[in-house]
């Protein structure tokens, strides 16, 4: 039987406890070291999933000589360090989402992030969604025909807290890039980015300088047209869709349900009993398995399949162009080459005459 492949995690927050509960559970994978500042949330989260090698300091997790690969889950100004850091070590590294908040420091560390043989993964899980990936295959099979229009409804619960907010870097690099991959896992180059954004009902994100409802439209190079709605609440739940049309017929993702018992009676035709799932933990904690399943596989096999760190800088332009329309009111060119080889901002120019739009500036 092949040996587990021993992983070290960076960060022990939310996320992180999401990659500890896989890396140690999955068939095939073992969690060897964490590493988080926060010292007793480290000890904790190592104890409950049997983690022998607990440490503050990334140097120690990252000269420890026996880890195979790397996750980090740490706070997203740590990101390019680390992933720096694992390409000197010759680790195979997965890294949450965004790479950073500024393009500036993707951009620096993008020839080294090109040349190197060791594997660099983004952690856009919705990829890996079962829905998601079939609907992708339907597509991807002629389905629906020739792709006309996606349509990605995505809306959180509730706000994230001030804290977080302060540093999230707006929703557009925050929430959007995740609809913004599972744009370009369909359609890969987008040419143009047009966004409407208010601050509708949140004072904790007017306070933050952002957003709190946005709808985004982007141009595909083959004329398709895909609409983003985001909203920071949703009175019922976790609210995640997905709708692919062409001109042979359509195909959807729909919500899904902790529960799928239905009720009959005189006050509901068809009425469901359980409410969508309250956060993206659960919604797409099967995605976040095969996410990890799929890297660790790559890692074994020498090929690695997960979005790459230009997947994660493509994102990052789309989510700045989208920061850019919404603040100017004008649509914003993308030089489609330019997200996948090209250079950065020089990627993006205004288009005339959308109107102006009100809001925060970034």
């Amino acid at each position: 039987m092949t040996n587990p492949l021993r992983i070290g995690l960076f960060g022990t927050g939310r996320i992180g406890q999401v990659h500890a509960a896989n890396a140690a559970s999955l068939p095939g994978t073992t969690l060897r070291w964490i590493c988080d500042p926060a010292l007793d949330r480290g000890r904790e989260t190592a104890e409950r999933y049997g983690c022998p090698g607990v440490t503050g300091s990334p140097e120690e997790l990252l000269a420890a000589g026996d880890l195979d690969a790397v996750v980090v889950a740490s706070p997203t100004p740590t990101h390019v360090g680390l992933i720096e850091a694992c390409i000197d070590r010759g680790l195979p590294v997965l890294c949450e989402k965004p790479i950073h908040l500024d393009i500036r420091r993707v951009d620096a560390l993008r020839e080294k992030a090109r040349a190197a043989s060791t594997p660099i993964a983004i952690g856009f899980n919705r990829r890996f969604d079962p829905s998601i990936a079939d609907l992708h295959r339907t597509v991807r099979e002629g389905g629906v025909g020739r792709l006309e229009q996606l349509t990605i409804v995505s809306r959180d619960p509730e706000p994230p807290g001030a804290a977080y907010l302060a540093a999230s870097g707006g929703i557009f690099r925050d929430m959007t890039i995740h609809d913004l991959d599972v744009a370009r896992f369909f359609i890969p180059e987008i040419v143009e980015v047009t966004a409407r954004a208010e601050q509708s009902f949140s004072p904790e994100v007017a306070a933050a300088n952002d957003y709190d409802t946005a709808t985004v439209v982007l141009r595909g190079a083959g004329g398709e047209i895909v609409t983003i709605v985001n909203s920071r609440h949703c009175s019922y739940g976790y609210d995640q869709r997905l709708e692919a049309f062409g001109d042979a017929g359509a195909a959807r993702v729909e919500n899904l349900l902790p529960l799928t018992t239905r009720r009959f009676g005189a006050d509901a035709a068809e009425g469901t009993t359980a409410p969508y799932y309250s956060s993206f933990v659960d919604r797409y904690a099967e995605a976040y398995r095969a996410e990890l399943r799929e890297f660790a596989e790559g890692v074994r096999s020498g090929t690695v399949r997960n979005p790459g760190f230009e997947d994660g800088r493509a994102a990052l332009v789309l989510a700045d162009a989208a920061q850019e329309s919404a603040e100017s009111g004008v649509a914003v060119a993308v030089d489609p080459s330019g997200l996948a080889g090209g250079e950065g901002r020089e990627g993006l120019s205004a288009s005339a005459g959308r109107g102006a739009a009100a809001g925060p500036a970034s």
